[in-house]
């Protein structure tokens, strides 16, 4: 079952899953899939915890000890969430111990509402990285235009970072750079930069989505042919530009003082196209120093029937591009859909961060002491 798995691996991808609940830690579950199936890492995100907690599985004692201190639910939210990264951080420790602190790291993300504020954004970075408490968690930070700068000086604290919600090849450059910068502090700091890690997630499928119902709108010949490409071809230009970034001058004086790359996360990976197959995102992103978060059924439709043949990324950079041109052709812009789903991305994160703090109001009311 494991052996697609395995391979991809060796090839240099490391497997993260992307999603945590209080009975996956509790039942033995993530420690079954690090254990049988290559996973090396979790991710997380608001919409993650707010089906999780939504749930109500495994947090019912929890939320009656909250609800008898009356804490805001704010302050739930976060109790809440940052025990349920700490687990997950202690169960993956071996796996960060053995791999030098690359993998084995849990990412919990700050506050949704916050993307449009840099401040708060680092503000909220600190106090989490120090709720955790845990030398491999990694702080997602949105990949806005005010998180640019906040991730320069997160990092710049030696705080690790997953930059996430990455859609275009601008922006990915602008996070790279960010990156870089934030090394640069460190360093001046007198920071041990060998300890400080970071990972950038380019989503994917999310792009083809988009694209694809333009391209459907279209209707000719060649836009039903050109379905399909675009999500692929974009995340190869985003590997493409991290081999350019990642061999220059200014990395080589940060290389020496011991930095790690910032590798490129492959992020929304679950394919939504039934049409497409369902390892799509899998298979043909391979290449060394790559991460592939996946949600539990990607992990196992890999595990399944994966066909990992090799770096899937070399020598297709000129191809990508006219994928991409072809699409721009038609009259579809890339700079306007990339933006779009950026927008769409924070907001989707932002409601699902709403409902979570309606449905955990109502349960700590629900749990509430009755006075007497």
């Amino acid at each position: 079952m494991t052996d697609a798995l395995k391979r991809l691996s060796e090839e240099g991808v490391a497997i993260w899953l992307d999603d945590l609940s209080r009975k996956r830690i509790t039942s033995g579950n993530l420690a079954e899939l690090i254990d049988q199936q290559h996973v090396v890492g979790v991710t997380t995100n608001p919409s993650i915890f707010q089906k999780a907690i939504s749930s109500g599985d495994g947090y019912e004692q929890q939320l009656a000890d909250l609800a008898a201190r009356k804490v805001t639910v704010e302050e739930a939210i976060r109790m809440i969430t940052t025990a349920d990264v700490r687990d997950a951080a202690d169960i993956l420790r071996p796996v960060f111990d053995a791999t030098g602190g690359q993998d084995g790291r849990v990412s919990i993300e700050v506050d949704p509402r916050l993307a449009h504020d840099t401040a708060a954004t680092v503000a909220e970075a600190k106090q989490l990285a120090w709720l955790v408490d845990r030398p491999n968690t990694l702080i997602k930070i949105p990949a806005t235009k005010a998180g640019l700068p906040a991730i320069t000086e997160v990092i710049g604290l030696g705080i690790s970072v997953n930059v996430t919600l990455i859609f275009s090849l601008e922006r990915y450059r602008a996070v790279m750079d960010a990156f870089l910068a934030g090394l640069e502090k460190a360093k001046e700091r007198g920071l041990d930069l060998a300890k400080i890690h970071s990972v950038a997630s380019f989503f994917v499928s999310r792009v083809d989505t988009e694209i694809d119902k333009r391209l459907d709108g279209i209707g000719t010949d060649e836009a039903k042919g050109l379905k399909g490409k675009a999500a692929l071809a974009n995340a190869r230009l985003a590997y493409e530009a991290y081999e350019e970034v990642f061999s220059s001058d200014r990395w080589a004086a940060l290389d020496k003082a011991q930095a790690n790359k910032q590798r490129p996360l492959w992020a929304s990976t679950g394919v939504k196209d039934p049409a497409y197959k369902d390892t799509l995102y899998v298979d043909d992103l391979v290449a060394p120093n790559t991460v592939n978060t996946m949600p539990e059924a990607t992990l196992e439709a890999t595990a399944d029937h994966g066909q990992i043949t090799g770096n899937t990324i070399a020598d297709t950079y000129d191809a990508a591009r006219a994928e991409i041109a072809g699409v721009e052709k038609l009259g579809i812009s890339y700079d306007e859909v990339v933006q779009l789903l950026e927008d769409e991305g924070v907001e989707k994160f932002e409601a699902s961060w709403n409902d979570l703090l309606k449905s955990t109001e109502a349960e700590l009311s629900r749990l509430a002491p009755s006075k007497g």
